[in-house]
């Protein structure tokens, strides 16, 4: 669900304080798209916002979630808006979320 490495090496490069907020914008921002996911935008605007989702989600670790964005991008480009899964991509945002705050409050990466 979390590519703890891609969290490590992140962290590594940028620093702690840097990494800090790194993920407080991260959360912010992807929080406001899933926001508008959770409201059902047009269909036009599914694949630019999937595509943000996606690279946002692969810089910071989320790789379940940023390969749901992909397919549902890659779905919305096609024209096959009936096979994104929005359901699917809000589930896995919202449990690989409660993952990263868990276990980065519980044990951030070194």
């Amino acid at each position: 669900m979390i590519d703890w490495d891609r969290i490590s090496e992140l962290r590594a490069e940028i620093g702690p304080d840097d990494f800090r907020e790194v993920v407080a914008l991260f959360l912010q921002e992807v929080d406001e798209e899933i926001a508008v996911l959770r409201a059902a935008p047009p269909e036009d605007e599914l694949e630019a916002r999937l595509h943000y989702l996606k690279g946002s989600a692969l810089n910071l670790g989320f790789a379940d979630f940023s390969r749901l964005c992909q397919d549902g991008e890659r779905a919305a480009a096609q024209g096959l808006h009936a096979r994104i899964d929005l359901g699917a991509i809000l589930e896995c945002f919202d449990a690989s979320k409660a993952a990263f705050l868990e276990r980065m409050e519980a044990r951030p990466p070194p």
